[in-house]
């Protein structure tokens, strides 16, 4: 880490293209700087990951997060009941209204996006509306006008790219807004869809194929692995393939789906070995491409990987000293806060403030299925490949008072530390807001706190928390002479 003051002899100029979590951030820390500071978007500010996707997304979820917690209520001896035009008691089925969700999950959106350009606003940040392409290395092109005719041209010292990506398609399963769609369209439904076919078993297939059986959809997974989420934690996958296949979803393992075509009133899909699956919608979660096409980045000398993600070192920086980008886009990790956090660093580097360059392995991600994943740091697969030395402990959350309580039936955390030092150096949390529990952890990882060190916080009793302690606890070492733990 190296620690500079900030002063400017004159006012830097730096100009950003994409006002997602990397441009948006980028622009505060820039302003906040005393930067001279230029926004251009196409979209709205927040980008897709406000209004296509991550907002919109985890606000379904959050929908259907709800519906489980009513149907499940019967368990905590909650009991819902209507009267009959008898007196008798009736049990009401639960209704989703999804244009109702939809409209709510759109509007939040827009809220959003539009908290984020006040804030821009208040900063001093100006903000241009259109498509920005590089002219050279320090200025940006901005067609503004409606046909592309009208255009505005900024010159800066610090150009930022942080354009994004956008769902992949595949001419044998071409997105019709209607019937076959990407995660960008799904809130256009006014219904919710009778049979959803899933195409694509990662992250954004998961979440989505759960959030809509939750919410009362058949939904049919189309995995071309053997397991679900693969990448992610093999334990933690199979928990929530586990809650899948017990909700009632088909998972069809190891199949490819071949092709996927509109028919009379739903979808068919072909799967590699001929089999066929019919279904009323078909939502194609196939990955995401960056949008860098056609926006000067070749001419300008910024070097691209052969997917077309921009090449960027540790700081953010591409191949052309003065520029910086961040995002999905890049070729680092695909998260909104990784790229909210190269968005920051990559203004901190050019305009001279301390910067901290970034580590995989402290990242933290989480996914949004019912129960969440979250991970940081390493993972017990690092382990069993030999690429470090340590230990698991793995503790599952039936054992949790607090978990008993909730009904909370799945679910687990795993620690890993070094062997011999104790040092926490990952961990995984399968469990209700996994993504809210996992931050101790991080901490612990981000300043090699060890397992004694983090056994020895006082965790609230009753709560899931404790479980993080009783792992801890678990994994006690053994103080010898030489120890320096404090």
């Amino acid at each position: 880490m190296i620690h500079m003051s900030v002063s400017f002899e004159t006012t830097q100029s730096v100009a950003i293209i994409g006002g997602g979590p990397g441009g948006y951030e980028a622009a505060l820390a820039a302003a906040q700087l005393g930067a001279e500071v230029t926004l251009v978007e196409r979209a709205g500010i927040g980008g897709s990951a406000v209004m296509t996707d991550v907002v919109p997304s985890k606000t379904l979820i959050a929908t259907a997060d709800a519906a489980v917690a009513i149907r499940g209520a019967s368990d905590l001896g909650v009991q819902l009941f209507a009267r009959g035009d008898s007196g008798k008691p009736l049990k009401p089925e639960i209704a989703i209204n999804m244009a109702a969700v939809n409209k709510r999950l759109l509007s939040l959106a827009r809220q959003q996006s539009d908290d984020q350009r006040a804030q821009l606003v208040d900063a001093g940040v100006r903000i241009i509306s259109g498509h920005g392409r590089l002219d050279g290395t320090h200025a940006v092109v901005v067609s503004t006008g409606p046909n592309g005719t009208d255009f505005d041209r900024v010159e800066a010292d610090t150009l930022v790219v942080s354009v994004g990506a956008s769902p992949r398609e595949l001419d044998s399963a071409k997105p019709d807004g209607e019937r076959i769609l990407t995660w960008t369209q799904l809130y256009n439904m006014s219904s919710l869809p009778e049979h959803l076919i899933v195409v694509g078993s990662g992250v954004t297939g998961a979440e989505f194929a759960g959030a809509y059986m939750n919410l009362g959809s058949k939904v049919t997974l189309i995995s071309s692995r053997d397991q679900v989420l693969p990448g992610e934690d093999s334990d933690a996958a199979a928990v929530i393939e586990k809650v899948f296949t017990r909700g009632g979803m088909e998972v069809l393992s190891k199949s490819r789906a071949e092709k996927v075509e509109r028919t009379k009133d739903g979808v068919i899909a072909t799967l590699s070995d001929g089999r066929t699956v019919e279904g009323s919608h078909c939502l194609m979660a196939v990955g995401s491409i960056p949008n860098t096409a056609g926006i000067g980045l070749e001419d300008a000398g910024i070097q691209l990987t052969g997917s077309g993600h921009i090449q960027v070192n540790r700081v953010a920086r591409t191949s052309v000293p003065n520029i910086y980008a961040a995002g999905d886009c890049t070729t680092f990790l695909p998260l909104a806060s990784v790229a909210a956090m190269q968005g920051r660093m990559a203004v901190f580097h050019a305009l001279g403030d301390t910067v901290i360059p970034l580590e995989r392995n402290r990242v933290t991600a989480n996914i949004f299925t019912a129960p969440e994943i979250a991970t940081v740091g390493r993972q017990e697969r690092d382990i069993e490949s030999g690429a470090v030395n340590g230990t698991v402990h793995k503790l599952p959350l039936a054992a949790n008072a607090r978990a008993k309580m909730m009904g909370v039936k799945d679910g687990f955390v795993k620690i890993i530390a070094r062997e011999g030092s104790g040092t926490v150096i990952g961990g995984v949390i399968v469990a209700p807001r996994a993504s809210e529990l996992i931050y101790p952890i991080a901490i612990a990882v981000e300043r090699r706190l060890t397992v004694d060190q983090i056994s020895r916080v006082f965790a609230v009793f009753p709560s899931l928390s404790g479980s993080i302690t009783d792992a801890t606890r678990a994994m006690h070492q053994v103080a010898r002479d030489e120890d320096t733990y404090s």
